[in-house]
């Protein structure tokens, strides 16, 4: 690529976007399309706040772009739902100073956290030309809209968290099964060939078992057995049955969904297992509960709620608070919207765009989208030792 190119990329692109064969020049290695580029962005004037530190507004304007975005926000919603909307208010104003202001009107609706509400607005906005809708944050929302047909639906980035994703609706936050997949491919990186997976019977249990199994293929390892367990008996016909039906696994992964980990631990911990040489897998959604003894020696793929990259020094400058996951994602998923139209312009949404094989590296580390509307994502490997989560690898993928 010639000098002037590079720099007219680095100038002109704070997420300089390869899109695989779309868009030609300002490749990365490896092929990934860098949503970010620390070196490209310039420091902001202050806007110096705190997340709800003033009045909320229901529709906010941003920017003068000829492309049209809605994103859907719980600004106003009680407790740490309207918190973590503001703070996603906060980094979307911080990626359109960066990238966005010029390429994108971006229209910002309260959706009050209630789920009809983000419902109704995301319909609103599907209808009447917006290109891209970023949002809404409430699960049935999301659940609904990926419900909705209609070729000429615009990509809808949901930010709901254990959203499965569906066509066309993709899902930004991390979910159990790519967690599940990431952990798993950490040890199979590793050596180990043979795993179980034990997943909780709930309606995301065969996509886990699909993310799970294919990830392991990368590596030569397979799945012995998947069996799922109900909440109702702890999991321990599960485990028993397992140990009828596999012979001497090298790990197991418990993908518990909703419910705590607690009770199959304790009925895997009956069996030795974690032990010698069988290695325990857990998922992101363990850490939605206390830290248990039970959780001890068990391995999780899951992202560094504290790392956000490049923006994370220049975000507290802003807004005197530091940036946390829930800005990362905010913040990618606008500068992701505005490195699209630079590229592409404002009619470049499509599957192809958008489901780049490459992916796109953000500052919550290396994702790409599936057909299917789930994320994969690249993301630090730990393990648990005296109740806080250790290091064994910066980076793990399933993908």
């Amino acid at each position: 690529m010639e000098a002037g190119r590079q720099v007219h990329c680095l100038r002109t692109w704070a997420i300089a976007l390869a899109l695989a064969a779309i868009v030609s020049g300002c490749q990365s290695k490896g092929g990934v399309s860098e949503v970010l580029d620390p070196a490209a962005i310039v420091a902001p004037a202050g806007q110096n706040g705190a997340a709800g530190g003033g009045p909320v507004q229901a529709t906010q304007s941003l920017g003068t772009g000829s492309t049209k975005v809605t994103m859907l926000l719980p600004l106003s919603a009680p407790g740490t739902a309207g918190e973590n909307g503001r703070k996603m208010l906060d980094a979307t104003k911080l990626a359109m100073t960066d990238i966005g202001n010029g390429l994108l009107t971006l229209t910002i609706e309260d959706t009050k956290g209630d789920s009809a509400q983000a419902s109704k607005l995301a319909v609103t906005a599907i209808t009447t030309g917006s290109k891209v809708v970023i949002g809404p944050t409430e699960l049935p929302a999301a659940q609904h809209i990926a419900t909705l047909s209609g070729s000429k639906r615009p990509p809808v980035l949901a930010l709901a968290d254990n959203f499965a994703g569906g066509a066309g609706v993709y899902a930004v936050l991390l979910g159990e099964a790519d967690s599940a997949a990431a952990g798993a491919a950490g040890l199979a990186a590793k050596g180990s060939k043979k795993f179980v997976l034990l997943v909780a019977d709930n309606p995301n249990a065969g996509a886990t078992e699909k993310r799970v199994a294919n990830s392991l293929s990368i590596y030569g390892a397979a799945l012995a057995v998947t069996l799922r367990y109900s909440a109702g008996d702890g999991g321990a016909k599960a485990v028993d049955e397992m140990g009828s039906l596999v012979d001497a696994p090298d790990a197991v992964i418990v993908a518990s969904g909703n419910g705590s980990p607690a009770p199959i631990l304790a009925a895997l911990k009956s069996k030795g297992i974690p032990g010698k040489t069988i290695s325990v897998v857990g998922t992101n959604r363990w850490l939605e509960h206390p830290m248990d003894p039970l959780f001890e020696g068990a391995f999780i793929a899951t992202l560094d709620p504290s790392e956000t990259g490049p923006i994370a020094d220049r975000f507290r400058t802003t807004y005197n608070y530091p940036a946390d996951v829930n800005v990362a994602y905010a913040y990618d998923m606008v500068a992701l919207t505005a490195g699209i139209a630079s590229a592409v312009g404002p009619d470049g949404f499509s599957k192809k765009v958008l489901e780049n094989p490459n992916g796109f590296r953000g500052s919550t580390g290396l994702f790409r989208f599936r057909a299917d509307g789930s994320s994969q994502r690249s993301m630090p490997f730990y393990r648990i030792e005296k109740g806080a989560l250790k290091l064994v690898a910066k980076s793990t993928s399933g993908f």
